[in-house]
């Protein structure tokens, strides 16, 4: 009864009020909330920039997002464990909004989406969205990990393109092309932090593989430039500029200061005006970023409660996850939900409250405000190498392959066409068409799964000797609209020549409008044929269905009984 009430709770800091009240919060607990949050800020300071330039947007946004969601969502969320800021899984989603309307229609975006976030929480639909098949997630997650590699190219190889198509094939097409131009020095510095991050896990230190990576790529690409080669850096690459008028290289070493979002542009970009229509054309964007962000956010608290054996509030969580994402574009935050690698990391360091998610924040706010020049020489082709150890992480492979071997060919086919949509189309039609998909595959199995039985001669069941030319029929499983029709037109065969027929309900546990209609049809079609109908033991839901729908036998042709036993005895008495 307890995990009910964690399922429709909805009140802003759920799961920092739980673990407060879990234990006297004590010196020892904020101990180890600080050291989880250390370690996991040292993750997100890299991976927030890489994400941010993989959307089309200066690696500062970035880094205010994991600062301002990062805080606020912890804050006010409800999974004690979950760490919350820029992701991968946004990257296909945001790319083409960041490449049409600038950081403003991006900045915007995230506002509505959370607008939408907290509606879901206030309708509770926390605990339907954790519904969704894993063929539907894998797929997607598995589309967005391959775009997301392919996006890397450019950056991981040091392409000069100026700019790359909208379609995923054009993308492909372009780098195909222009992959015989691939600079030397860039190449090596990708490879040597890919290389670190696969063989760094193999020393089993407790510092993880990013931090590492993220040294090793800098110390190449600054050693290639001062031997005159051309590596592209952070610092060469973005600049910003200052108050006064003057132009920085790299990222600022301060936030930004409270803006309206869509008034807030990069260089060469220009302010948008906020307007119904622009309001309407974001909306698409804005439902598949909060859909996105609702399942991701929620999958990680899954995944949490799992590890930790403790119960996330699914409402509360998306109400923190609305909050942050309606907070953070005021400060230039763009679309944060929960990440999974980031909050495992949290977990396993020792965290014991949204504390430690909240220390995440303020370690990427110090370093921004006092490693900016530091972070100017990580190179571009580091951060694509670690984009592209994410997209491999994100597309669990084995998990796909596994389905693959052993799953329905309907979860197959669903895993492939919400695959295929997010890579050569975009992830609102991807999620659409696979949850639509997968509900319809889901209603067949269902339906498949009600089954007519002829138990005339089951002494188990008939206690009797019935009269000629009659029947009794048990119907198992839900008499919705996706069955019944089949139930009984199977009926309306199968009793064609007979005098009567018992319908014996037992088994029924589910009856909507369309099930009552075909019964209609069926009582029409036996009255047609002089045929006499016996209705017998209904469950509780299926009765209340009639009772609503009007539903009154005429008592000779047609009868109702409380049980089977009682039906009988009237055919034999009535022979």
């Amino acid at each position: 009864m307890k995990y009910r009430t964690h399922l429709f709770s909805l009140r802003i800091g759920h799961a920092l009020r739980e673990s407060l009240k879990d234990a006297p919060y004590n010196a020892n607990a904020f101990t180890k909330d600080l050291l989880a949050g250390l370690t996991v800020g040292i993750i997100a300071i890299p991976l927030a920039m890489a994400l941010a330039i993989a959307i089309g947007v200066a690696p500062q946004y970035g880094l205010y997002t994991a600062i301002i969601a990062g805080f606020v969502i912890p804050l006010t969320g409800g999974s004690r464990y979950s760490v919350s800021g820029p992701t991968a899984a946004f990257v296909v989603i945001l790319y083409p909004i960041v490449h049409q309307y600038g950081l403003s229609g991006l900045l915007l975006a995230s506002m509505l989406s959370g607008l939408m976030l907290i509606i879901m929480a206030l309708f509770r639909l926390g605990r339907y969205i954790q519904y969704i098949p894993e063929s539907v997630t894998l797929g997607f997650t598995g589309g967005i990990a391959v775009v997301i590699a392919v996006l890397q190219v450019k950056d991981f190889f040091g392409l000069t393109i100026t700019e790359m198509p909208e379609s995923f094939v054009g993308k492909v097409a372009t780098l195909v092309q222009e992959i015989p131009s691939f600079s030397g020095p860039t190449l090596l510095v990708g490879l040597s932090t890919l290389v670190v991050f696969i063989l760094w896990p193999k020393l089993k230190l407790a510092v993880p593989a990013h931090l590492p990576a993220v040294v090793v790529a800098s110390i190449v690409a600054l050693v290639l430039n001062q031997l005159g080669f051309h590596v592209a850096t952070i610092g060469s690459t973005f600049s910003f500029t200052l108050a006064d008028g003057s132009i920085g290289a790299g990222i600022p070493s301060m936030l930004p200061d409270f803006e309206w979002p869509w008034l807030r542009a990069q260089s060469g970009e220009v302010p948008l005006v906020l307007t119904w229509q622009l309001a309407s054309d974001l909306l698409s964007a804005a439902f598949a970023i909060a859909m996105l962000g609702a399942i991701e956010s929620l999958l990680c608290a899954v995944v949490l409660d799992g590890m930790s054996g403790k119960k996330h509030s699914a409402n509360s969580e998306l109400l923190g996850q609305g909050i942050g994402n309606i907070i953070a574009p005021f400060f230039g935050g763009i679309t944060a939900t929960a990440a999974i690698a980031r909050s495992a990391a949290n977990y396993k360091s020792g965290a014991v409250s949204p504390i430690a998610a909240m220390i995440h924040a303020l370690v990427v706010l110090v370093s921004l405000l006092s490693l900016s020049t530091v972070l100017a020489y990580i190179p571009m082709a580091g951060m694509s190498a670690l984009l592209i150890m994410v997209a491999w992480n994100m597309s669990e492979a084995p998990k796909i392959v596994h389905l693959v071997k052993k799953a329905p060919a309907s979860e197959i086919l669903v895993l492939m066409v919400c695959l295929l949509l997010t890579i050569f189309f975009d992830m609102v039609i991807a999620i659409s068409a696979g949850i639509i998909l997968a509900s319809l595959l889901f209603m067949k199995q269902v339906a498949d799964m009600t089954k007519v039985q002829d138990i005339s001669e089951q002494k188990k069941h008939i206690h009797v000797e019935l009269p000629p030319r009659w029947k009794v029929f048990k119907i198992n499983g839900p008499l919705f609209f996706a069955a019944a029709d089949s139930v009984f037109g199977e009926l309306a065969h199968l009793s064609g020549d007979q005098d009567g027929v018992v319908l014996y309900f037992d088994g029924v546990s589910i009856l909507d409008s369309g099930g009552v209609s075909a019964l209609y049809k069926f009582i029409d079609k036996c009255k047609r044929d002089n045929t006499r109908v016996l209705l017998a033991d209904f469950q509780f839901q299926p009765l209340k269905t009639l009772a609503k729908a009007g539903f009154k036998p005429d008592g000779v042709q047609c009868v109702t009984y409380s049980t089977l036993a009682d039906a009988l005895d009237d055919v034999v008495a009535g022979a």
